[in-house]
């Protein structure tokens, strides 16, 4: 199979196609590793000044967020609920937008060129269940939009895949 994104940064409907693009690569899929492994990588293509998307999952075995599929550099496995960005997310079944990774408290450093980060919850039926997460070599990367569509997109997929 072969994948060719059709997804434009500068276009006014972007996070409409990247929702499309997104439904329309897990469609049919039942496996979950596969769903978002594909989807790390759709999203790491798409959205520009990357250097980390992926996602961690919640292990109830070992009361943790777990390293899920992803795209970027080797990364943190484990992450404690009280611990990072990721665990404050998780813990606040809210998600969370860092402007200055190195002003959070507790903030875990897994790539030395990360300088933001945006992680959004994973929920199902009101519980949560992991975090998609993304990392910037830029200040300030994230927006209020991105944290916003990315939040919806990602309800709704979830719904789809768990």
């Amino acid at each position: 199979m072969s994948f060719q994104s059709n997804i434009s940064t500068s276009s006014p409907t972007f996070y409409q196609d990247l929702e499309r693009e997104c439904t329309g690569i897990i469609e049919g899929e039942k496996n979950l590793v596969a769903n978002l492994a594909n989807l790390s990588s759709l999203i790491y293509h798409a959205l520009p000044d990357l250097n980390w998307c992926g996602f961690y999952l919640w292990s109830e075995e070992d009361m943790e967020l777990v390293l899920g599929p992803f795209q970027g550099k080797p990364a943190c496995i484990r992450i404690k609920s009280d611990r990072g960005v990721c665990g404050a997310a998780f813990s606040g079944q809210l998600p969370l937008r860092v402007d200055d990774v190195h002003a959070f408290p507790g903030h875990i450093a897994c790539d030395a060129a990360s300088q933001s980060e945006l992680v959004i919850p994973l929920l199902k039926n009101d519980k949560v269940f992991g975090v998609l997460d993304l990392d910037s070599p830029r200040k300030s990367r994230f927006t209020v939009q991105d944290e916003s569509e990315l939040s919806r997109m990602m309800n709704l997929l979830s719904q789809k895949i768990f």
